[in-house]
């Protein structure tokens, strides 16, 4: 199967450091010949390695900002978090009308579609048709987590579309309509702040294809922007279509606070959150309705592709709410554009064989192995723990003299060895010739 990744190694920069394979969530890293490498398969593109890598030797792979010119008609998903990023700024108009000047032919906020997403999943909710307790389905880096490491919570995911997947498929298909351009010459370009969002829209969840044309970052457009934003014309009618439920969703807790429910838990950073998913498995947050998971600190605003600091970001977008409507979109019905037309399926990367015979052989030869290994996690193999060490070994991509207090132990018997088969050698036999020549 192939695989689509906006988090890349260039390997040029690495320097083979172990920093990356000790914070990998889905232990996708790997350290060999004094080079990191990713596993594929395992990648959730959390962006975590992006974060710790010293030597910027981890990068995030998104749309170049022309891909606009290749649309007849170009239409700006700015994410909620793209509020955040800009000092002293109290009208979001200001942001959208930059841009319109930018160059895109419309904007429609990825905020707005939030709304609808909050107010769909508190009609489902209201209808009890969900399993409690509901897991967001928003951060495409933990949807992807799910189904690599907690396939017995996937039942518990919202199946609903994400906010920017809907405004996509909303805006593009309000653009055909009024202008008559046919669909695939309508580009809906995300401005994210995060990799996952840019995987997400080459290898969907829940939906067959991303209606996303084209993802670039924040934090390539933000310069851009700085010179273009100017008080709007107070004749001018206003951009903004959302209001306080909308951009909240930028930081940890917005979205579960749209849902007017005080029933749930909003958690942030890839730690916390496994740590909450590990709690969950364990029936242990059963008394909850719903559950906000963000793999970045703080919340979208944590992203790796944004340039402000995020518990900043979050006080900004704070006081850019203070005097907005709670919210400015409302449904009668649940639309369909927001509903997964497909299955969140377990990913059984993690697994040893497909054989449960096998696979059961294989988990007690790496039991041993992990046994006979020192325990101490330390990295140093290139692996992020001795038990992924003895997985590897298993799977036949390492050796358990990788392992730096192994191979010691290896070359402390060989010299042994050594030592002991010279103490059993007789002394050469020398002729009374030999001794005369010694004097």
């Amino acid at each position: 199967m192939e695989f689509f990744h906006s988090v890349t190694l260039d390997k040029e920069k690495c320097k083979g450091c172990i920093n990356c394979i000790k914070r990998c969530p889905t232990e996708a890293i790997r350290v060999r010949n004094k080079k990191a490498f990713i596993i594929p398969e395992r990648c959730i593109d959390c962006g975590e390695c992006i974060r710790v890598c010293p030597h910027h030797a981890k990068k995030a792979t998104c749309d170049p900002l022309d891909v606009i010119s290749q649309y007849e008609y170009a239409i700006a998903l700015p994410a909620p978090a793209l509020y955040g990023q800009f000092n002293n700024m109290d009208d979001i108009d200001i942001l959208l009308r930059a841009l319109i000047d930018f160059g895109f032919n419309e904007v429609y906020e990825v905020a707005k579609a939030a709304e609808l997403v909050s107010a769909a999943t508190r009609k489902m909710m209201r209808e009890g048709n969900l399993k409690r307790p509901v897991i967001s389905s928003a951060c495409p880096a933990v949807t992807r987590l799910i189904r690599v490491r907690f396939p017995n919570l996937i039942e518990h995911v919202l199946p609903l579309n994400a906010p920017v997947e809907l405004a996509a498929r909303l805006s593009k298909e309000a653009a055909h309509k009024k202008t008559g351009i046919p669909m695939e010459r309508i580009g809906a370009i995300f401005i994210s702040p995060c990799a996952a969002k840019v995987t997400a829209s080459k290898m969907p969840l829940g939906t067959e294809k991303s209606e996303v044309s084209a993802v670039v970052s924040i934090n390539d457009i933000y310069p851009r922007l700085l010179s273009l934003m100017h008080l709007p014309d107070s004749e001018q009618d206003s951009l903004v279509q959302s209001g306080k439920i909308g951009v909240a969703w930028g930081t940890s807790s917005g979205e579960a606070a749209g849902l007017l429910n005080d029933s749930y838990l909003a958690a942030d950073g890839i730690e916390n959150v496994i740590r909450v998913l590990d709690d969950l498995e364990d029936e242990r947050l059963n008394n909850l309705e719903f559950i906000e998971l963000n793999a970045c600190s703080g919340g979208c605003v944590g992203g790796v592709l944004t340039v402000e600091n995020p518990y900043i970001a979050k006080a900004k977008l704070k006081r850019i709410v203070k005097y907005m409507p709670v919210s400015m979109n409302h449904i009668d019905h649940v639309p369909k554009e927001a509903v997964w037309d497909s299955n969140l399926e377990y990913a059984p990367v993690l697994t040893l064989d497909t054989d449960m015979h096998k696979a059961l052989e294989k988990m007690s030869e790496l039991e041993a192995i992990e046994a006979d290994l020192p325990g101490l996690d330390c990295g140093s193999c290139g692996a992020p723990s001795c038990r992924a060490l003895a997985e590897d070994v298993v799977r036949g991509a390492a050796s358990p003299d990788d392992c730096i207090f192994k191979y010691k132990e290896s070359i402390e018997s060989l010299i042994r060895d050594i030592h002991r088969i010279e103490a059993s050698i007789p002394p050469p036999f020398r002729t009374g010739e030999d001794e005369d020549a010694s004097q």
